[in-house]
């Protein structure tokens, strides 16, 4: 019983832009994270099929892009304490402008992305590929 009220945390394994620690995990309902994501790095630009997030960035300032509806990619930039949704089909972009930590909290799918660099003309910064729907892990 003490390691679901203590839940431990977990190392997701290394990441060019920094940290992904898994927080917690209420298994087919949500997950917390911990990211930590050094200055001048940035995630693709993807969308998620099933996976819903919200994160909170604790500390840094970052670029926040994203699909207003318009087929064009619109950005802000947020602070401490600002908090960002990317509900399912929603295309975004996340990227550091300093050090940043993020709380996010989110559907248990672990590997949904759809890659979308080709199509808003932006050149791919690498990082993990396309998952198919059949792909996609829930835990």
């Amino acid at each position: 019983m003490e390691e679901v009220v203590f839940p431990k945390s977990e190392d997701l394994g290394p990441r060019k832009w920094g940290t992904e620690t898994l927080l917690a995990l209420v298994p087919q309902k949500y997950s917390v994270k911990r990211l930590e994501v050094k200055a001048g790095h940035k995630g693709g630009v993807q969308f998620h099929r099933l996976k819903d997030e919200v994160a909170v960035l604790i500390s840094g300032n970052m670029i926040v892009r994203f699909d207003d509806g318009s087929g064009e990619m619109q950005e802000r930039v947020i602070g401490p304490g600002d908090v960002v949704h990317f509900p399912p089909g929603l295309v975004h972009q996340e990227e550091a402008i300093t050090d940043c930590v993020l709380i996010e909290a989110s559907t248990p799918h672990f590997n949904d992305r759809v890659r979308m660099e080709d199509t808003y003309g932006v050149e791919s910064s690498g990082g993990l590929p396309t998952t198919t729907l059949d792909e996609i892990i829930e835990r």
